[in-house]
């Protein structure tokens, strides 16, 4: 088990590194932040001091480098918009950004488990039926035509809620189910169809003789075994919704860590755009990481497994 968790945890690393390569290299591809932030008449002079003093005069690789051993120190550098550290820029926006994804995740979870457990225990009837409809529906529909939907009905029309901002809860409703909207789908079709192996095992049967409950056989034993593929699901989504809540973010202008980004990128704000895709990348591997370790606490037969 050290084994395997110490080479999870290399890889996770290796693809921290690579993201962090790429998205320096695209950034320096997408343009000149010195001629967004100088006048457009800035005498050629300020232009080439600017770009010294910003470091930018360098070989790419050069300011890679650079860029590596700061940010092992803390330094990712000042933000070229909000003339601050970009790691203050980053850490003032993750805990609005987790906020979201935590609520969409339970909003996932919440419809999707009760819906895939009645479709595969009324297998085949039009309550099955009903419900793989619907996750066909909730995938045909992107998060940010949802989105754009709720703001018309539950906020212009309706004016239930607040249409964009950070606040109470009625600020949480709309952009959290937007958000979970698209990986109900997923969800309900893995968890209907591990329901289903599980339902024709024959430790079930053995269960149904010994005359345990219906109810209590469905959501105590087997949603149990068959709640490990889900838990990759919920992992990977999780991990999805905090770096690909941008578009949410910006639709109901939620200050989050996608709504930073997405600003820093238009303003060319390398430290910002850096330090943002980084921090989700190191998001996005803890999450694996701990939906890994995590099977051994659902699935006993992982736990004796990686014991043996």
């Amino acid at each position: 088990m050290l084994t395997y968790l110490v080479r999870r945890i290399l890889l996770g690393c290796v693809s921290i590194l690579g993201a962090s390569l790429v998205i320096f290299i695209i950034t320096r591809l997408s343009g000149d932040p010195v001629r967004l932030m100088l006048p457009v008449d800035a005498p050629a002079s300020l232009v080439a001091s600017t770009r010294i003093a910003m470091g930018l005069e360098k070989p790419i690789w050069e300011q890679y480098l650079i860029y590596l051993y700061n940010a092992l120190q803390g330094d990712f550098g000042r933000s070229f918009k909000w003339n601050e550290p970009a790691i203050g820029v980053i850490m003032d926006r993750i805990p609005a950004t987790i906020e979201l994804a935590l609520a969409a995740l339970m909003v996932s979870a919440l419809i999707s488990i009760p819906l895939g457990v009645l479709s595969a225990v009324h297998r085949g009837g039009w309550l099955d039926s009903l419900v793989k409809t619907f996750a066909m529906l909730g995938q045909a529909m992107p998060a940010f035509w949802v989105g754009l939907m709720f703001i018309v009905v539950f906020a212009v029309q309706l004016g239930w809620l607040p249409a964009f901002g950070r606040g109470g809860l009625s600020h949480l409703i709309m952009p959290a189910l937007a958000l979970g909207w698209y990986p109900v789908a997923a969800m309900t079709r893995v968890l209907r169809s591990a329901m289903l192996d599980v339902l024709d095992s024959d430790y079930i049967r053995v269960a149904r003789g010994l005359g345990i409950s219906e109810k209590k056989l469905i959501w105590k034993y087997a949603l149990r075994n068959a709640a490990s593929p889900l838990m990759t699901l919920l992992g990977v989504y999780f991990a999805a919704m905090l770096s690909g809540a941008f578009v949410i973010e910006v639709v109901f202008a939620w200050p989050g860590l996608g709504s930073a980004v997405v600003e820093a990128v238009f303003a060319r704000d390398y430290p910002v755009v850096q330090a943002g895709v980084l921090f989700t990348s190191i998001m996005f591997v803890c999450t694996n990481l701990l939906v890994d370790l995590s099977y051994g606490l659902l699935d006993p037969r992982i736990r004796n497994g990686s014991r043996a």
